[in-house]
């Protein structure tokens, strides 16, 4: 379950942006987007590539600094009309856990190792701490024989699932998940896709950027559809997905979906 989750604002979100716009050089990633999310719900980011899904969702992570702006997280409040200083920077992203797309994992350091580095040097728990509950966590996924193993000896999914190891060993909030299947062979996207699912259906609060529709539709709470730099449509999956409401949605699913309802 997850641990030490803030009591949520009387508005009963977890997660609130409002206005976030960022820019790289002439690009205009983001034009202005608002996102709410409730504690406990997954909410899923789909949309086509360069639509600025993954600046939202580092822009959350405090890995990005929108340019304007307001987000907060339980309660911490940003506004990013005003310069944001370390501290602040830094209570961001303790409040939420990444899960990249390509893994990032430590080629110098063991599965465990990986999966203790943040807690005992970041939150500066001990290491028998660290060690007891990464292991805990290594049994759920099914990867805990592979506590002494270096990641260059693991599967694309199995290094995906101790990648989610490390986030979840930093007792987050909130769980960020940049694509996380897109990188990995087709026979291996399954048994990533079912933690993800299992973390849940235990209460974790998810905002996940992919293009695994089906698992969005299947896991998601809301979703919410992408393009230009701005939420063209959101809902709940079966109100996008089913009855979509905009034009553009409309093409992005059909595409997706392709020629022969897949």
């Amino acid at each position: 379950m997850p641990s030490d989750q803030p009591v949520p604002p009387a508005d009963g979100l977890l997660l609130s942006a409002r206005g976030l716009h960022k820019s790289f050089g002439d690009n205009h990633v983001l034009r202005g987007v608002d996102l709410d999310i409730a504690p406990g719900t997954v909410h899923a980011l789909i949309g086509p590539s360069g639509s600025g899904k993954t600046t939202v969702l580092r822009s959350l992570n405090g890995l990005e600094t929108p340019d304007a702006g307001t987000l907060r997280i339980g309660d911490l409040s940003l506004d990013f009309d005003r310069a944001i200083g370390r501290r602040e920077r830094a209570a961001l992203h303790r409040a939420s856990a990444m899960v990249f797309q390509q893994h990032q994992l430590f080629p110098h350091l063991t599965v465990l190792g990986n999966a203790t580095i943040g807690p005992i040097r970041v939150q500066g728990r001990s290491r028998d701490e660290a060690t007891e509950a990464a292991l805990a966590l290594l049994d759920r996924v099914g990867l805990r024989e592979k506590a002494d193993a270096y990641p260059s000896s693991l599967s694309g999914g199995q290094q995906q699932r101790v990648g989610i190891v490390r986030a979840l060993a930093l007792q987050p909030s909130m769980l960020l998940f940049d694509e996380p299947t897109s990188s990995l062979d087709p026979e291996l996207v399954g048994e990533v896709l079912a933690v993800m699912s299992e973390l849940a259906s235990e209460g974790w609060t998810m905002a996940v950027v992919t293009h695994e529709l089906g698992f969005a539709h299947e896991v998601a709470d809301r979703v919410s559809f992408f393009d230009g730099g701005v939420v063209v449509e959101q809902g709940s999956p079966e109100q996008v997905f089913e009855a979509p409401q905009h034009e553009r949605t409309q093409r992005f699913l059909q595409r997706m979906r392709g020629p022969f309802g897949g």
